[in-house]
């Protein structure tokens, strides 16, 4: 079982907890405005490796993952989710103790009967909420909202922890009432254990003009993230 790699991290601390192995897939369907990575979205692109090549890395520095795991994201890693199952499966009956497996993900592309057996052996998920209302979640990411929610509820059927993730961005979802929608939509969902804002930036700008590709967000600033625990507070009603 192989599959396409656009890079790994060896140490993240910020995509699940303690110090990970980070696994960055190839291929994405949608196209959000503010992505820093364009580069994922080719899913020819990156490096083919097999499950057994990514074990392989972690193994090499287990001592230093005694409290952290495996975070596979992307791109969008639902577009493998048959490379992703197999390397969680295997992380979880890795022969020197089971590894941790977190889950990295927009939901994009997600059906419940595929990925049924990845989320068997799925022990974290990060879900990235793009915008609380479903019209302007399409216009922002020229994808539906429906796959994510499909994917948090089946995430709380099956009391699967749930991080919530959420990029502020100036103008499109740091009013006031997104935020409180995105608080509201959260509540639904009994299995949310956190909440993560994300300041918008531009360190990924520069893709674009290499890629030859246009950037929908050329007028908008980056946000202060001076502002992000009063935003906090909006989103949890407090």
């Amino acid at each position: 079982m192989q599959g396409r790699v656009h890079s790994i991290e060896t140490f993240g601390t910020v995509d699940g907890p303690g110090t990970r192995l980070v696994v960055f897939m190839q291929g994405c369907p949608m196209r959000c405005a503010y992505c820093h990575n364009p580069d994922t979205w080719d899913v020819t692109g990156g490096e083919a490796l097999s499950v057994s090549q990514v074990l392989e890395r972690f193994e090499r520095n287990r001592p230093y993952y005694r409290a952290g795991g495996i975070t596979v994201s992307g791109g969008e890693p639902l577009v493998q989710t048959e490379f992703v199952t197999e390397l969680f499966r295997a992380a979880h009956e890795a022969p020197h103790g089971r590894i941790h497996t977190c889950l990295d993900t927009s939901g994009a592309t997600f059906e419940r009967n595929r990925c049924s057996a990845l989320l068997d052996h799925t022990d974290l998920a990060l879900l990235d909420i793009k915008h609380a209302n479903p019209e302007a979640y399409d216009w922002l990411c020229e994808w539906p909202a429906t796959d994510a929610w499909a994917l948090a509820d089946e995430l709380a059927r099956r009391k699967i922890p749930m991080v919530v993730r959420h990029v502020v961005v100036p103008g499109i979802t740091d009013d006031s009432e997104e935020l409180a929608s995105l608080g509201k939509l959260m509540a639904q969902w009994p299995n949310v254990v956190g909440l993560e804002l994300l300041a918008y930036h531009t360190m990924g700008r520069r893709k674009y003009d290499d890629l030859g590709i246009a950037y929908r967000l050329d007028d908008t600033p980056v946000l202060d993230k001076a502002r992000l625990p009063e935003l906090r507070r909006i989103v949890l009603g407090r």
